[in-house]
């Protein structure tokens, strides 16, 4: 089981500059990807910003949210957010050295509470944290 970081999932479905390299890897991904509900929170957030900074319009922001709900709804494991990882959340947000933002260490948490085999991330904060804590992190 793979845990989907937003990162990979707003560049699998929005041209960003490693969008080739992330449809690769989801193409020859055999495991189960599964993620917690606040991605889709996260997700249409980077899709809000995308259309305010230009970088989208509203028709695309509209296809791409029915493409994330069509992805989210066809092998993406969706998992509910617990008490439990949002406490873990909290702690690791409170080491100070780990950089971590809110979002990043609740998909951390989740990511560890579903015994995750590994994370799915471009975020190099995220990627170091997840080292850190001992999950693998694939390489896309």
């Amino acid at each position: 089981m793979i845990y989907l970081d937003t990162s990979v999932a707003v560049s699998l479905l929005v041209p960003e500059p490693r969008t080739a390299d992330v449809r690769k890897w989801f193409a020859g991904s055999s495991q189960v990807l599964v993620s917690g509900d606040w991605l889709q929170t996260e997700f249409n957030s980077a899709v809000s910003i995308k259309v305010r900074s230009g970088e989208l319009s509203e028709a695309s922001a509209k296809a791409v949210r029915r493409e994330f709900q069509m992805l989210a709804a066809s092998g993406l494991r969706v998992v509910t957010v617990s008490r439990a990882a949002f406490r873990d959340a909290a702690d690791l947000v409170k080491r100070h050295a780990y950089r971590l933002r809110a979002g990043d260490a609740l998909h951390l948490a989740v990511a560890r509470e579903v015994d995750a085999k590994s994370v799915a991330t471009l975020d190099s904060v995220m990627r170091a944290n997840a080292e850190r804590l001992k999950i693998k992190v694939e390489a896309i």
